[in-house]
């Protein structure tokens, strides 16, 4: 059952994940969540039509009624669950991965994700343990619903007006593309804006440099104040600035600030994850922002922002997540956000890089992989080396661990999916970031 994650389902289709697994998951959801009906919306992959096929029938012979949104992007989905009240919703998609790949993502009412903890860990077992899936007496029935136009409306409340920028847009071939220009119109400059999921273009996923290229080429090229990149099912995005370089996703969420904190007048909690950069705190909190450091992903972010009734929040993979869209992400709307942000900034002569420059105030590694089987004991390693050696100002032991000195810090977790330890460490120089990295290189080669 490699198909099982800490956030969703997902894996290479017919491989690690098929049309078989997802009707049982399918089967199971509405005895999981209770729900009587349930939405569903599914991408552009190639074999997203045969899975939809499997999940609508999998729902119906448990008995519940499919409400079909047909081609969606992820983001429509959670609108849609809270939206109009649904218990339960799958959105069938792969997210940023490559086009071999499927999956599902699974929210229960008010859009909360399910993950594995939360129960996905339940309809393992359950399909692990040969349950049973008999058609109910009472067969479900399946309607179209189609609320794009509602969904759009919704979103079009946070547009300003863009006329004085040049933006460009890669959609990547992906789930954006099926809005995009209903909301900003012919006048960005856009690529890869048709759905393909065989992904002619480049893979949906902004995080790696190569996918980014093109759109780094269109801005430099046409003179853009910005550049935007969506991923496959429009729940991340990316952005340039107008020098063509790409921008720390991270580092976004404290530039937000600047909308909910000082021009909305909100204060209050905002969420980022345990990779994030010093410089958010730093910088949101003279707007009246106050920092809650969390675990990463969507089946952690989205609850706790609920839970602390926080105003939005980020993730350093490029989630935004908004109190005012129900506590979930939208790529579409955090770049609304961003837009009005810069806008107001080149108003004032003041360009996206120069406005990044003042937030970003330290040196970043990024992430780093290491490919090891025994992560618990590099882990270890790693912090007692460190912990040894200098006095600690910050200690997080959720998600892996990170720990603060007063000049540099680490975190240093394992991958949910391959047996790789993520690293990534910030520093107030970049030799010290680089003496950092080297020792670190060296504890872990022992593994």
């Amino acid at each position: 059952m490699g198909a099982f994650h800490a956030y969703d389902i997902r894996g290479i289709y017919n491989v690690d994940f098929d049309k078989e697994l997802a009707y049982k998951v399918a089967y199971f959801v509405p005895k999981l969540l209770g729900a009587s009906k349930v939405l569903v919306g599914r991408d552009m992959r190639l074999s997203s039509d045969e899975i939809h096929e499997a999940v609508i029938n999998g729902l119906m012979d448990a008995g519940a009624d499919v409400y079909d949104l047909g081609l969606s992007s992820t983001p429509l989905v959670y609108f849609g669950t809270a939206r109009f009240n649904f218990h339960a919703s799958i959105q069938i998609t792969a997210s940023h991965n490559g086009k071999e790949y499927n999956g599902m993502k699974i929210s229960r009412e008010n859009a909360l994700p399910v993950g594995f903890e939360s129960g996905l860990k339940q309809i393992k077992e359950w399909i692990d343990s040969n349950e049973p899936t008999p058609v109910a007496d009472s067969r479900g029935t399946i309607q179209q619903f189609d609320i794009k136009g509602e969904y759009i409306n919704f979103l079009k409340q946070y547009k300003e007006d863009y006329s004085h920028l040049k933006i460009g847009m890669d959609l990547s071939n992906g789930m954006a593309s099926l809005f995009i220009k209903e909301i900003y119109g012919d006048a960005p400059f856009y690529l890869f804006d048709e759905l393909d999921g065989s992904f002619p273009n480049h893979e949906a996923n902004p995080l790696i440099p190569e996918n980014v290229v093109a759109l780094q080429k269109l801005v430099i090229n046409e003179n853009c104040d910005i550049g935007i990149i969506f991923d496959g099912d429009a729940d991340r995005v990316m952005f340039v600035d107008e020098t063509g370089k790409f921008i720390q996703p991270d580092l976004i969420i404290a530039l937000m600030g600047h909308y909910f904190l000082e021009k909305k007048g909100e204060k209050g909690i905002v969420i980022q994850d345990i990779r994030s950069s010093k410089s958010i705190g730093e910088y949101l909190s003279p707007l009246g922002g106050e920092m809650v450091t969390w675990r990463v992903g969507r089946a952690y972010a989205a609850p706790k922002l609920r839970e602390l009734g926080g105003i939005y929040g980020g993730e350093l993979a490029g989630h935004y997540y908004f109190r005012d869209f129900f506590y979930s992400d939208s790529g579409i709307m955090a770049s609304m956000i961003v837009l009005n942000v810069v806008s107001e900034y080149k108003k004032q002569g003041i360009s996206f890089s120069n406005l990044i420059s003042k937030i970003k105030h330290y040196e970043n590694s990024g992430e780093i992989n290491f490919k090891i089987e025994n992560k618990q004991a590099a882990m270890k390693a790693v912090c007692e080396y460190f912990m040894s050696k200098e006095q600690q100002t910050g200690y997080y032991d959720f998600d892996g661990y990170r720990v603060e000195f007063p000049d540099w810090w680490f975190n240093i977790r394992p991958s949910n999916t391959e047996p790789l330890l993520r690293f990534i460490c910030e520093a107030n120089s970049l030799e010290l970031l680089e003496e950092k990295i080297a020792q670190t290189r060296e504890i872990l080669s022992k593994y």
